[in-house]
């Protein structure tokens, strides 16, 4: 680590713990693990997870433990006394693993077996201080499905096959790309490929779903050498450009300087340049075209697989053809009347485009046209018996009540009067407002 990085780490651990330079909490924390684990298990946590943070924010896939004891969490020339013990443990409890450990898939099945046999034979914990580099599992695991989310943004298969030099490309160097390799052999979802025919190539299959490969069959290695033929076309053509590009500003500069000999002698090399890159992009073109067959080939297997399975699910089932006819029938119904409702949503208008202010005068014109149809009746019958007035009291009050709560929306006061006849037998003209809100 140069000092600018030691400065940055530095800096994250201050921010991530608070207390990091209280003298009298460090001497607690920096003390070795003693007694059961009870007493220290604190403590562990506290250093397990420091350490996964540190190699999470600076994206360290591989840490060397050596480093990580002497450097990160030197305070003042003191380090922790428990860190073998926290490095060891997260080694026993799977947070950490070493290269070995993973199974190469580059070599044999043969040399795959005797290692696994060997591991089982002679198990015992390494001393993990003393490796030169150690994985985290969680950032492994993590690598592991940025790889195959950035594969499927450009494929739309369920597994893809790449060459090598792509592979180390996306995980971020040849040393990423063996471990990644290694990982995602074990889980199933990667297998190595190569193929010696005028050069030796090298390739990696990776499954773009959570199910596991199936074995590789001659067409995978076909379309591993078409993909690299591709690859190294495109660097040909590259390399023809830049050519091209040089040629046309030399022989621009002979023109320029009034030397027409050596620009005619520039202007072959354009010419030769153009004819070559024609002929490489024919040639690329053409692999492309193949590759795509094969593609099609391979979807359209997958669809027969699919009926495939249909018609054996409809014979264990025992389902006639007519049956499925029918609910395929009902399906379409359904689908066509959706359809419908859709369109007939779409044609409804919309108010989105209606003011507010609009709304209101024809609201305000609304209400006038129901006064002037609808006036409030006047009640002017005077009533014989007590009975009929004490009737038609009560229904004025009703009717005097009810128009009390009405509230109108303009602002407009209505203005009605209605005439009383008392128990002396005078009429009096009482009036009833209806205020607005």
């Amino acid at each position: 680590m140069d000092s600018a990085e030691e400065r940055a780490l530095r800096d994250f651990i201050a921010k991530e713990v608070p207390d990091w330079d209280d003298d009298v909490v460090s001497v607690a924390r920096f003390k070795a693990f003693s007694g059961q684990r009870s007493d220290w298990q604190p403590r562990f946590l506290f250093w397990r997870d420091l350490i996964l943070k540190v190699a999470t924010h600076f994206g360290l896939l591989f840490i060397k433990p050596s480093q990580v004891k002497s450097v990160w969490f030197n305070r003042g020339g003191l380090t922790p006394l428990c860190l073998d013990h926290v490095l060891s443990l997260m080694y026993n409890e799977g947070d950490l693993t070493r290269t070995v450990d993973l199974a190469d898939p580059t070599r044999g099945r043969l040399s795959q077996l005797f290692r696994k046999v060997t591991n089982l034979v002679a198990r015992s914990t390494p001393d993990i201080v003393s490796e030169e580099l150690v994985i985290l599992t969680s950032l492994l695991e993590s690598k592991a499905a940025e790889v195959v989310k950035h594969l499927s943004e450009s494929h739309w298969n369920l597994s893809c096959i790449i060459t090598m030099k792509k592979f180390q490309d996306i995980c971020g160097g040849p040393d990423e790309a063996s471990a990644i390799l290694r990982y995602m052999s074990g889980c199933g979802t990667a297998q190595y490929l190569s193929i010696n025919k005028k050069e030796f190539v090298e390739g990696v299959k990776v499954s773009l779903s959570a199910s596991t490969l199936s074995s590789i069959s001659n067409l995978d290695y076909d379309v591993l050498y078409l993909i690299w033929t591709t690859e190294k076309l495109q660097q040909q053509l590259d390399v023809i450009d830049k050519r091209y590009e040089s040629s046309r500003k030399s022989a621009l500069a002979s023109l320029h300087s009034g030397n027409k000999k050596l620009a005619l002698r520039y202007a072959r090399e354009i010419k030769l340049a153009t004819q070559s890159r024609d002929k490489c992009s024919s040639l690329l073109n053409r692999v492309e075209e193949v590759l795509g067959v094969i593609a099609d080939a391979e979807s359209t297997k997958k669809v027969a697989e699919a009926m495939q399975i249909g018609a054996n699910a409809i014979k264990q089932n025992k389902i006639s053809v007519e049956e499925v006819d029918l609910c395929l029938r009902d399906l379409q119904e359904s689908i066509d009347s959706q359809k419908e409702v859709e369109k007939a949503l779409e044609q409804t208008p919309s108010y989105a485009d209606i003011e507010d202010e609009d709304i209101e005068d024809e609201l305000e014109k609304l209400e006038l046209a129901i006064g002037k149809e609808a006036p409030v009746p006047v009640v002017e019958k005077a009533f014989g018996t007590s009975e009929e007035g004490e009737e038609a009291v009560e229904a004025t009050e009703f009717i005097n009540e009810a128009f009390s709560n009405l509230r109108l929306s303009n602002g407009a006061s209505v203005k009605q009067g209605i005439t009383k006849e008392g128990s002396d037998g005078d009429r009096e003209p009482k009036k009833l407002q209806i205020e607005a809100v």
